[in-house]
């Protein structure tokens, strides 16, 4: 028996291939005792489908902030304040890029926009080829988003969808899950 007392976290998925295992983690979390709030861009919806996180978190998943999922007024704010700690998982480069700028027209950056970062860990997981990884404006912005308060989370190497061996793959569920566990401590 812990006496860990359960968290509100916020997962963030973006586009690309490794948000398969996203539902794994939003598991492991819920599993223990965790609230789990999931939101996603659009390019992550072409991965894993809303329904599914919907049916491990029990919650209803953030796609759109026009449209509230359970109070409707400043729906990204509250939720915002709400979360014990956020994690963006996958990260594409675009996301990294949009985050990095300060955009925030998506669900994800909306929410990433409002979360105050210093009293909430908000974790980033890059995940991309080593090609992509490796791109100068690709290290500006991991650079930007740690002088903002962002904590990266270092990209595994290894075999890659794009049918190549290095370093940008997202690292394992438990991997994720203790970095959460990390940030929380």
């Amino acid at each position: 028996m812990t006496d860990r007392v359960p968290k509100h976290v916020l997962i963030g998925v973006t586009g690309g291939i490794a948000s398969f295992k996203m539902p794994m983690v939003v598991s492991a979390l819920v599993q223990r005792g965790d609230r789990v709030t999931v939101a996603m861009t659009e390019a992550a919806t072409r991965f894993v489908g809303p329904a599914t996180f919907e049916a491990i978190s029990g919650r209803a998943v953030y796609l759109d902030p026009w449209t509230p999922i359970d109070d409707p007024a400043s729906q990204h704010v509250a939720l915002a304040r709400e979360i014990d700690l956020a994690l963006i998982a996958p990260c594409s480069m675009h996301s990294l890029a949009r985050f990095a700028a300060g955009m925030a027209d998506d669900a994800v950056s909306l929410l990433v926009a409002a979360i105050d970062r210093s009293g909430i860990p908000v974790l980033v997981a890059p995940s991309m080829n080593a090609e992509m990884l490796a791109q100068p404006a690709t290290r500006r912005n991991l650079d930007q988003l740690r002088a903002d308060g962002f904590t990266v989370i270092e990209p595994d190497s290894g075999w890659q969808a794009c049918r190549t061996d290095g370093d940008g793959r997202l690292p394992e569920p438990a991997s994720l899950v203790a970095s959460i566990d990390a940030a929380l401590s």
